[in-house]
């Protein structure tokens, strides 16, 4: 406290210290210059050149003394009081409603470090966790996902907002060891929207400017076109997509998007088209116009990042020393990489066999098998499972004979062994009768969709050229073109 009074009063010196001389300064140049008689010209400028530095010197020096202020003597910091803004009546008198705090959950934060962080006891969550449903809801979250809590100066929780899904949002009151529930509806639309782009620079940059998320992106390249499209080497700037999506919105927000429900790709002027259909009984898959799945029966290679390390046919054994017929191909990885399944099977074997270690054996239907030796261990898999295309069975290893770690894959069909990068494989089965008659309607509308959209923003180009798999049965008229304005059009 002493030092900051010492400080005050040198404050204040310095203050009247300047005042003095501002004001000596101004009255001795003033009489310097006052003249006897009349006034002339010069007389005239040499006032108003003193006046204008008298309004200078008096605006920048109370400035400049303020910024020097008492250095506190604990930490060389200057403080200053500030009045905080008043709390409203409503808030004093812990008025519902009027004190809500919105928190965004991060990625790894749990309900019990949001509590902490806001300062709500332990004992309350729990009361709150004693709804089954709010303790389903609330245990479980996403990151991103939005709370808010209601909580008056008191610091008492209130109410604890959660949204259950897109139409209901929950709002938990909290009195003692009683919670209320109250559920509020909130009204979504569903929309259906054609989102059209050029590839340009980038394919995901354009595809998310247009309004893809990053799942429709990957469904593109991964699911609808990766048998068609080398998405590394065959794309232009000037290709385009076309995308139908189904869009929900809710109080003016999109909150979600559908899969993609049908697109088109076009390539060097050739138009590719995929469109999600669902057999009876089955997964969606994505097929052409004229009916047949894109996913191929088989992989040719059920391992990524791995060298073909033994071809098919005769090779002397590197274990042995003797010629033997190698029936099947080797790929050469790392220990623990994961091997998929080269089409949709049934589990057939999956354990030790002889020379081939930890192995498995999948039967795909119509007398086609595959193997898959010298496992490091199994996947999550049994004996008569049903996995799709993709499903990981196992991990390279070196077990049986080998001299390192590396796939053997073979290819049978009836029983005789195929060369697997050679051979032929059997085409899916494409739709027929009553579902190729639906799935025909189901396509004509979409590509309706799209088709329409394109001539709006691409009135210029030349129509694509579908190819062989893209033309169906029934070809849809286009719609007349109009001059390109924008870049998506709502169904």
């Amino acid at each position: 406290m002493h030092n900051h009074g010492d400080g005050t009063r040198r404050k204040q010196r310095f203050q009247e210290r300047l005042e003095v001389l501002r004001e000596s300064t101004l009255h001795q140049r003033v009489k310097q210059h006052l003249p006897t008689g009349r006034w002339t010209r010069r007389h005239w400028i040499h006032a108003s050149l003193f006046t204008t530095i008298g309004v200078m010197v008096a605006t920048i020096v109370p400035g400049f003394s303020n910024a020097i202020q008492p250095q506190s003597a604990v930490d060389g910091r200057a403080t200053l009081a500030l009045s905080l803004p008043s709390l409203s009546q409503a808030q004093l008198e812990g008025v519902a409603g009027d004190s809500w705090q919105i928190v965004r959950v991060k990625p790894g934060q749990t309900l019990g470090a949001i509590f902490e962080e806001l300062d709500i006891p332990a004992a309350t969550m729990h009361v709150l966790l004693e709804d089954k449903e709010a303790k389903a809801s609330l245990t479980r979250l996403k990151p991103g996902t939005e709370l808010a809590f209601d909580l008056p100066v008191s610091g008492e929780l209130r109410t604890l907002r959660y949204d259950r899904d897109p139409q209901h949002r929950i709002e938990l009151s909290v009195e003692g060891d009683k919670v209320t529930e109250r559920v509020i509806e909130r009204e979504t639309t569903t929309r259906t929207v054609v989102l059209s782009g050029k590839v340009g620079r980038s394919l995901n940059r354009s595809a998310r400017k247009a309004g893809l998320t990053a799942a429709n992106i990957n469904s593109l390249t991964d699911d609808i076109f990766k048998y068609d499209i080398d998405f590394n080497s065959d794309l232009a700037p000037d290709d385009r997509f076309s995308v139908v999506v189904e869009q929900t919105w809710r109080e003016g927000e999109l909150i979600s998007t559908s899969p993609v429900q049908a697109a088109t790709f076009t390539v060097d002027g050739k138009l590719h088209s995929g469109f999600r259909f669902a057999r009876p009984g089955g997964k969606p898959e994505y097929f052409t116009a004229a009916g047949r799945p894109l996913k191929k029966s088989f992989i040719r290679m059920p391992i990524p990042y791995a060298r073909l390390s033994s071809k098919f046919g005769a090779r002397r054994h590197p274990v042995l020393g003797s010629m033997r017929m190698h029936k099947g191909v080797d790929y050469a990885a790392g220990t623990g990489t994961p091997i998929m399944a080269a089409g949709d099977a049934r589990v057939q074997f999956a354990g030790w066999q002889n020379g081939y270690g930890r192995v498995v054996i999948l039967d795909h239907g119509r007398g086609h098998t595959t193997l898959y030796g010298h496992m490091s261990r199994l996947g999550k898999i049994k004996v008569g499972q049903r996995i799709a295309q993709g499903t990981v069975i196992g991990y390279v290893g070196s077990t049986g004979m080998a001299t390192g770690p590396h796939l053997h894959y073979e290819f049978r069909v009836n029983g005789v062994h195929r060369n697997p990068l050679s051979v032929t494989m059997p085409p899916p089965e494409p739709l027929s009768g009553a579902q190729l008659a639906s799935y025909r309607t189901y396509t004509a509308n979409a590509l309706a969709r799209i088709r329409t959209v394109e001539n709006i923003i691409y009135a210029d180009v030349a129509p694509a050229v579908p190819t062989t798999e893209d033309k169906p049965a029934t070809q849809v008229a286009a719609a007349p073109a109009k001059p390109a304005k924008s870049k998506a059009k709502k169904g």
